[in-house]
């Protein structure tokens, strides 16, 4: 399945954490994405042991230093943070009933051996996995659409990432531009780069976004972006480790509103008019008579002059008609033609 179609961007809603591990909540967040207009629903395959391991030490407390998360263990993170795996088969099939397109992020190869069962459309590595070359490669190798997340990556990470994909026998690759700062400030979205991955990679692109608001996504598409995720939630009030840099469902809703205008704005490369644009030409400049003029009197700058509406002749005659000479009277107001000059 090819998940993107032509002249539309993907949207992912992204569930993440944010279902406070009340699998009511997963489902009716999954409901409002599809009601805010998102094309997909997208889940996390992980437990806390498969992520890390259950450690006091300050290798496990540090990292998360100058975070949303400080003074917590990655160990205790995941742990409220996760999806229980014994929900994905209700999940795939709710989003299937919303006509929704349903994947997952999975962290380990257990996790995808897992999701396997699902036939998902699509695998997504996050930011913070983009290293695991071991767990690219694998993920690869199932032949389905990779969407790799270039948070935390260098050049050189995201061409080795890229390189593992396509020696595995995958080239149905898309990179997303992303910040991995939580929230991630507007001025180091660096949307230029979305450009620039497309050009380099042969790729397709598009924007994993923590940033707040919606700025970024709408920058994102106007520069080329196919996909853009946003992490959803379906009220900020459930909380939970994502819910500071999550849309709700309105704002989600004028996200995807936006997009699709932005979608008609950037339309395609054309010169043609339209029927409502050809009409508007008359309001154009053309050759007026703006004094009175009488048979033989000769068209002068004083008689004759560029003006609006665009009835007469096209302005680049003015030089060929001054000097020649009326072969009528001609009133003031009354466009040019050349049926007003003396052959």
């Amino acid at each position: 399945m090819d998940i993107l179609q032509e002249n539309s961007v993907f949207i992912i809603a992204e569930l993440s954490a944010n279902h406070g591990q009340k699998i009511e909540i997963a489902i009716e967040t999954i409901r409002a994405a599809k009601r805010a207009g998102a094309d997909a629903i997208k889940l996390q395959t992980y437990t806390p042991d498969t992520m890390t391991i259950d450690c006091q030490n300050e290798y496990f407390t540090d990292v998360l230093n100058g975070s949303i998360w400080e003074g917590r263990t990655l160990y205790d993170l995941y742990k409220e943070a996760y999806t229980p795996w014994e929900w994905h088969n209700e999940l795939f099939k709710v989003a299937k009933e919303e006509g929704l397109i349903c994947f997952s992020t999975p962290f380990d190869k257990t996790a995808v051996d897992f999701l396997e069962q699902f036939n998902p459309p699509a695998y997504k590595i996050a930011s913070f996995e983009i290293q695991d070359i071991p767990l690219i490669e694998y993920v690869a190798s199932k032949g389905r659409p990779m969407i790799l997340s270039t948070g935390i990556a260098e050049l050189e990470d995201i061409e080795l990432a890229v390189q593992s994909c396509r020696e595995a026998g995958n080239n149905n690759i898309i990179l997303l531009k992303c910040t991995s700062s939580y929230p991630a400030p507007i001025e180091e979205a660096n949307m230029a780069t979305i450009p620039d991955l497309k050009e380099r990679f042969r790729v397709e692109v598009g924007l994993s976004d923590h940033t707040m608001g919606i700025v970024a996504p709408i920058v994102a598409v106007t520069l080329g972006a196919r996909v853009i995720e946003k992490h959803f939630i379906l009220n900020k009030t459930i909380g939970g480790p994502d819910a500071s840099f999550s849309l709700d469902e309105k704002e989600f809703t004028e996200m995807v509103k936006a997009i699709r205008d932005a979608e008609k704005a950037i339309g395609k490369i054309t010169y043609e008019l339209t029927e409502k644009v050809k009409a508007s030409r008359k309001f154009s400049r053309s050759l007026f008579v703006v004094k009175d003029i009488k048979k033989g009197e000769k068209f002068t700058e004083e008689n004759v002059r560029s003006i609006r509406p665009g009835y007469g002749l096209h302005p680049k005659y003015l030089k060929k008609v001054l000097g020649e000479k009326a072969d009528m009277n001609i009133e003031k107001g009354t466009p040019l033609n050349w049926d007003n000059i003396l052959h």
